[in-house]
């Protein structure tokens, strides 16, 4: 077993004293990696303080010189690519070429960061009123926090800290304990382009490092990505203590094919969209809506094949397409749900739970499940299964595939597939989604849009990254002056007004 790991605190690395650890496990092999310590409270605060502390010169630290930092770590990104794949596929297991794509689409949003010097600028009124004037600035919150999931150890975080940190603030971020590496190899090269010590820390922990983070009163916000329960607790904790937050939840992406769509691109798309990274994506596709019984029957015979004959292993595989699940636990967990919804009458075109290709040794491999005939009253409808699980609902016009995807209590993501304009733009218009696409299965924005969900896949009001991302980090003050020419006398008692 490798050395065990640690945490980041002020530009350190800082060896857990805690006395809890727990096993990060490669799921391809099912051997322990290391182990990663489980913060305590003091230790969390040990990192809070840090960065209160370093937070006043960063503050005043002009942002242009905090984006030529960034600059530099985006040049280290690309320096380390191979290396941070490699991290982030022994412990989650996604294939190499996923893994790198994942910090690919982080660097983004460090790139859009870079902008900050454009991005952080105000407004300005002359003469509002007789020789007044106003201007707006934006202007930094203090310490924030962000807490990640496991499935994006690289480009979830930089959805959070990059933008944070080039806004002024400083930042503590909790990762997920089952892949812990690839988080603190960030700071580290955050440090290594120039980042002042205490701006950027890890903390590796559990509940007891979460907690600290939203009762703690010198952390102004708090980002969080993962599952909806936790994400509407997160929320509610948070605001309860006075913070600002934004919680991402779960998912139930819909896409639907409608009979004038290329059925092969449609096809094509939901292999890699359904079953990329064993579906262990927020905005994987995971309810297909094909409208026609012809569409339908057609879609099966085309897509049941490619299922089956998916190729799953481990990383290391040149052959993989698809790698095992976070954990035996989760497999457990999403076997379960294939069983449910065989005893609720859904039809189980391709069973995954027998692996025919790849190579599942002692990992936690699952193969790609298909499921046909659901119905909207399913679990496996209704509930985020978080595995390579995609389930066929069948419906008759597009009016009954729209209504079935705003009716859902998730809101994240939703794709169609039509070569009709007007299609399109009704279903642009009118679904209750937050990100939409259009013969685009995954509509993942560029880094200059932004990030989020409706309905209970978002808790809070401003998305992330792009614009919202910005305006999340900051908050707004609006300065309004006069410089008087004369002496003036006499009190002034009416209520001001812009003559």
């Amino acid at each position: 077993m490798a050395k065990d790991l640690y945490h980041f605190i002020n530009g350190q690395r800082v060896t857990g004293i805690s006395g809890r650890f727990k096993d990060v496990i490669n799921p391809a092999s099912g051997e322990i990696i290391c182990q990663v310590p489980l913060a305590s409270s003091n230790e969390t605060v040990m990192a809070i303080e840090a960065a209160a502390k370093a937070f006043p010169a960063w503050r005043d630290t002009p942002p242009l010189r905090r984006a030529r930092i960034l600059f530099r770590f985006i040049d280290l990104l690309n320096q380390n690519l191979k290396e941070l794949s490699e991290l982030i596929s022994a412990e989650h297991g996604k294939v190499i070429e996923d893994a790198k794509g994942s910090i690919i689409r982080g660097m983004e949003v460090a790139e859009f960061a870079c902008g900050a010097p454009h991005l952080l600028k105000g407004h300005f009124s002359e003469n509002v009123g007789t020789r007044v004037d106003s201007h707006s600035i934006r202007q930094p919150l203090g310490v924030c926090a962000g807490i990640t999931p496991f499935n994006f150890p690289a480009m979830v975080p930089m959805w959070m800290f990059p933008l944070s940190i080039i806004c002024g603030n400083t930042f503590i971020l909790k990762p997920s304990e089952k892949a812990p590496s690839t988080a603190l190899r960030l700071a580290e090269l955050m440090k290594e382009a120039g980042l002042p010590d205490g701006v950027f820390n890890v903390v590796n922990g559990d509940s007891e490092a979460v907690n600290t983070l939203l009762s703690h009163p010198e952390i102004a916000a708090i980002s969080f990505v993962g599952s909806t329960p936790v994400a509407e607790h997160i929320y509610k904790t948070a605001t309860a203590n006075g913070k600002r937050a934004q919680a991402l939840g779960g998912a139930k992406n819909h896409m639907v094919i409608m009979p004038d769509a290329d059925l092969d691109q449609a096809v094509s798309a939901l292999m890699g969209a359904a079953y990329g990274a064993a579906g262990e994506r927020c905005m994987a596709i995971s309810v297909v809506v094909p409208v026609g019984e012809q569409t339908a029957d057609a879609l099966v015979n085309k897509l049941a094949p490619k299922v089956r004959q998916l190729k799953v292993g481990p990383a290391t595989s040149p052959t993989a397409e698809m790698g095992p699940l976070i954990s035996t636990d989760h497999v457990e967990k999403v076997r379960n749900y294939v069983t449910i919804g065989v005893h609720e009458g859904a039809t189980l075109v391709v069973d995954g739970r027998e692996l025919t290709n790849g190579e599942n040794g002692k990992g936690s491999y699952l193969g790609g499940c298909l499921f046909d005939h659901v119905t909207t009253k399913m679990r496996i409808y209704q509930e985020e299964i978080f595995g390579p699980v995609l389930v066929i609902v069948r419906v008759d016009d597009f009016a009954t595939a729209l209504k079935m995807i705003n009716e859902h209590e998730y809101g994240n993501g939703a794709a169609i597939f039509t070569r009709d304009g007007d299609t399109a733009r009704a279903f642009s218009s009118e679904v209750q989604a937050g990100m939409v696409g259009i013969n685009v299965p995954i509509p993942v924005p560029m880094a200059y849009h932004s990030f989020g969900g409706w309905k209970r896949s978002l808790f809070g009001d401003l998305h992330m990254h792009g614009t919202e991302g910005i305006l999340f980090y900051t908050k707004l003050k609006t300065i309004t002056s006069r410089w008087p020419t004369g002496v003036r006398t006499g009190n002034d008692f009416h209520m001001p007004t812009m003559m």
